[in-house]
């Protein structure tokens, strides 16, 4: 019996180390595969813009509900993706269920060449402008929220390179 006692209490030991570990892990996971949807809306958008002489599609920063307009991100890349999944962060569940998108659209860019999109005094034409962004700080406090970026990759850091005059 008190081996028993001894076996169950390592196990629970054990469960409370591992317990916080896992969760690590999954969080990891699905930022990296919240960084894979990105990447593959940024393949859809070159599509698009493959398709609309080079300029970006005009459209509203998002919606707040499915009822709230077509005019955005999910309704205007649909036909260029695979599924709506894409629309999709793994960490997100309440902002997707209400609007059918985890991500916002940087409607700055909407209607231009991407050689003349500038935000917030970034050169024009700056590989590191963001064009869609998680709705929330999914991936925890700090960093936690991904990004597609006008050169179409896809990362956690912004880099505010501004221009001086």
């Amino acid at each position: 019996m008190t081996e028993l006692v001894v076996v169950v209490g390592i196990m629970i030991a054990l469960a409370g180390v591992g317990l916080p570990i896992f969760g690590g892990m999954k969080s990891t996971a699905q930022s990296t595969k919240c960084l894979s949807r990105l990447r593959g809306l940024g393949i859809a958008l070159e599509s698009y813009l493959g398709e609309n002489g080079n300029l970006f599609p005009g459209i509203k920063m998002g919606r707040k509900s499915h009822s709230g307009g077509n005019n955005v991100l999910e309704e205007v890349l649909r036909p260029y993706v695979d599924g709506p999944e894409v629309f999709q962060c793994p960490a997100d569940h309440e902002d997707y269920r209400q609007t059918g998108s985890s991500y916002f659209w940087n409607h700055r860019a909407s209607g231009l060449k991407r050689t003349r999109v500038v935000m917030m005094g970034m050169s024009r034409g700056s590989s590191k402008i963001p064009l869609i962004h998680d709705k929330e700080a999914y991936h925890g406090a700090e960093n936690g929220t991904n990004f597609l970026f006008l050169d179409l990759s896809a990362g956690k850091d912004l880099d505010f390179d501004v221009e001086t005059e």
